[in-house]
């Protein structure tokens, strides 16, 4: 079992922080380059996605971090815990991987080593995934998400087709963390600011007021779980968009940690998808 469990532990990639940039008040970016990322293959999905690797407190590790050996020897709450970011971007001819962070002061854990961070300062990573490609062939694109989802919706507008429909749709606190993202044929981010109200809500209302231009729809809708549910039963129930035609998750949950999230979530989508379905979604 212990060399089953070894054998499945992704790779531990080491990078070294090269430039960090404060690109709005509540966002961090992090460039990363060094001999680790030798290999490192993230442009396949504007989706794609890495985990951030933590040491746990009081933890450890022999170097290089092998997780296989850190599962078998160690008590799990001695792991490392991971925080899933995703790829800004990937320049494979400089080596550099671009990450942005959301940061709310001391809160959550990424967030504030993000904000700390030195250049020279080794991060460590797992993984590298996606499963969203802005489809060449569709009539029209929907985006939509808060600040977890920029990244990929930034990354997803910059490599849409010349002449693409885009209906992008961005939730941000305010005006100052609004960013230029540089599109093909002038397409913009319809920016919406949450002020007070609840997280997703400006978007709730953005899509159900919209109206959609005709053909099929390529859309990718994620964040924050509440509204994500709502734009789901919307989406596949109002406007009939086949499921095939949508990349949709919460990659977070209001009042949970991540840890608490990740451990529900599947349950969590099952239940979902199986109360739409008795809806006729």
């Amino acid at each position: 079992m212990a060399e089953q469990q070894a054998r499945k532990a992704p790779q531990v990639r080491e990078a070294q922080v090269l430039r960090t940039e404060r690109i709005t008040p509540h966002m961090v970016r992090l460039v990363l380059g060094g001999a680790g990322l030798e290999g490192f293959e993230g442009a396949e999905f504007a989706d794609q996605y890495v985990k951030v690797l933590f040491a746990a407190p009081g933890a450890a590790y022999p170097e290089p971090w092998d997780l296989g050996w850190i599962r078998e020897e160690l008590p799990r709450e001695q792991w490392p815990v991971s925080r899933t970011y995703t790829v800004r971007s990937w320049d494979a001819a400089a080596r550099e991987l671009t990450i942005d962070f959301v940061v709310h002061g001391d809160e959550g854990l990424a967030g504030p080593w993000a904000a700390a961070a030195q250049v020279g300062d080794t991060v460590r990573f797992g993984g590298s995934s996606g499963g969203y490609v802005p489809d060449p062939a569709a009539d029209w694109h929907l985006l939509v998400g808060d600040e977890s989802a920029l990244p990929a919706i930034a990354a997803a507008m910059e490599r849409m087709p010349a002449g693409a429909i885009v209906h992008a749709f961005v939730e941000v606190a305010d005006a100052a963390e609004e960013q230029k993202i540089v599109t093909p044929d002038g397409m913009a981010v319809g920016w919406l600011h949450r002020g007070g109200r609840a997280t997703g809500e400006t978007l709730v209302e953005a899509v159900t007021a919209l109206e959609f231009p005709p053909g099929e729809v390529c859309a990718f809708v994620h964040g924050e779980a509440g509204f994500v549910k709502e734009l789901r039963r919307h989406l596949r129930l109002d406007r009939g968009v086949p499921r095939e035609r949508l990349s949709i998750s919460g990659y977070w949950r209001l009042g949970q940690s991540d840890e608490a999230w990740r451990a529900g979530k599947r349950e969590w989508n099952a239940q979902v998808e199986a109360e739409q379905e008795q809806q006729g979604a």
